[in-house]
């Protein structure tokens, strides 16, 4: 128990750094070596890479506006001739930050409700007898519901359902080729909250007619917001004839990171281009498309419509970046990490010396020293009082030696020393002392500097 009496009050002992200077080449240089490694670290990578000195904002505020300009023109044996604009290719037609646009499609017009067999390509629309057609049942990924009948001319079901339903085969050109040189005009707004800045990826100028005759390029036109479709794809590294066949996906990564510590004119956007719906070269999952339908009436009221079959390339937009300017409060904090990394080296080098080494016990001897107040503080008190003894005593002797009155006739004997007193070792040397009770000579001698000479009174008293 009084082990952990003494561990328990270990605890509560106030330990302080000691410096001491080891004379170790090698550890000196492993300790430079570190202190230079953390400077490069803080000046090279978190002030000057990163603007560690900086505080930071990512919660950009965007807003993307699109437009697409362009005409072709289609001419099919189904459908024959039909242009193409941008109110129908573009969908959603308003430009947003997710927009289609039409490179190819399947057209399968006049299309009424009625009965009709469904496609062979659909395997739960197959049968053998009536009883694989349950009335009443949907086709699963099919095109109408079961009446309950098999077809024994086409082997399939006789299904209620828009018809004649959708033909499936796939133009191996894409009608719409020409789209490669549509235009499209993205127009990006950002703000950045906490600094209260906000800009605009269009280049400021007075020239009314920049826009109408500028197309984006990363080094004539880095900051012209109009791009040509064909570009766009090619910088993916695809070829806009073979995407535009069975379609795909596109991703424009519009970069902002603003350093506010300099001119808002040097905070500009980056772009980037990427196709999204490939990983593998020979992706089974590759390509975009999807189906809409337009509806009409007869003359007799009933209801017809067109069915599509697109398939196109989808742009998504995305903007994001950060802002940074100076601020104290980051400053102080990247100058406190870099001084603690500097403490880190300090301590792995004192372990080296403490723990690693063959003269580990002397760097020990020398670097811990206990301290206690109370028995230091009673050391100094005896000592103050040992000088208290010593300063009394001598004023004592000095006065014992003014009390004593020396004869005449025993000063001059007591300049004979006898051979006894010599062999004795004297400490201190005193006059001789007259008894109270017998007479006593009194002699005052008053001489001060300066004041004029008195005379000498003696009184004796004979026995």
């Amino acid at each position: 128990m009084a082990g952990w009496g003494v561990f328990f009050l270990s605890l509560l002992n106030y330990k302080t750094e000691k410096y001491v200077i080891a004379e170790n080449r090698r550890i000196g240089i492993l300790f430079r070596l570190y202190q230079l490694a953390v400077l490069g670290y803080i000046i090279g990578w978190v002030f000057v890479v990163k603007k560690g000195y900086q505080e930071r904002e990512e919660a950009i505020q965007t807003s993307v506006i699109t437009k697409l300009k362009g005409v072709t023109l289609t001419n099919s044996s189904e459908t024959g001739l039909h242009l193409w604009s941008a109110e129908d290719y573009v969908i959603p037609p308003n430009g947003e930050q997710v927009f289609f646009i039409v490179t190819n499609y399947i057209e399968t017009p006049n299309q009424r409700l009625g009965f009709c067999a469904e496609s062979f390509k659909v395997p739960n629309g197959r049968c053998l007898s009536n009883d694989d057609c349950v009335e009443g049942e949907t086709v699963i990924a099919g095109h109408g519901i079961k009446t309950g009948l098999c077809l024994n001319s086409t082997g399939t079901c006789e299904i209620y359902a828009w018809c004649p339903i959708e033909y499936s085969k796939r133009p191996a050109e894409p009608l719409l080729s020409e789209a490669e040189n549509f235009t499209i005009y993205i127009k990006n707004f950002i703000r950045f909250p906490k600094f209260e800045f906000s800009k605009s990826n269009v280049l400021e100028t007075s020239d009314e007619g920049y826009l109408k005759r500028c197309t984006y390029d990363s080094e004539n036109h880095p900051y012209c917001p109009i791009f040509r479709l064909g570009d766009l794809v090619s910088w993916t590294n695809h070829d806009f004839q073979d995407m535009a066949v069975k379609g795909g996906s596109v991703g424009i990564l519009i970069e902002w990171n603003c350093d506010l510590d300099k001119d808002s004119s040097q905070c500009n956007p980056q772009y980037s281009f990427t196709r999204l719906d490939m990983n593998l070269n020979n992706s089974v999952t590759s390509g975009y498309n999807f189906r809409y339908a337009r509806y009409y009436k007869d003359q007799n009221g009933e209801t017809y419509r067109t069915l599509y079959k697109v398939y196109g390339i989808r742009f998504d937009i995305i903007v994001n970046g950060q802002a940074g300017k100076f601020n104290i409060v980051p400053t102080i904090i990247a100058i406190g990490s870099g001084v603690a990394l500097l403490g880190i080296g300090a301590f792995a080098c004192d372990m080296i010396l403490l723990y690693m080494m063959n003269t580990s016990s002397f760097y020990r001897e020398r670097k811990f020293e206990i301290i206690s107040f109370k028995r230091d503080r009673t050391k100094h008190k005896d000592g103050k009082a040992g000088h208290r003894e010593r300063r009394s005593r001598k004023p004592a002797a000095e006065k014992g030696a003014s009390n004593s009155i020396k004869k005449p006739e025993e000063t001059d004997l007591t300049e004979e020393v006898s051979p006894i007193e010599e062999s004795q070792p004297s400490v201190e040397k005193r006059g001789p002392t007259i008894p109270r009770n017998t007479g006593q000579r009194y002699s005052a001698i008053l001489s001060t500097q300066g004041a004029e000479p008195r005379h000498h009174i003696t009184f004796s008293s004979h026995s």
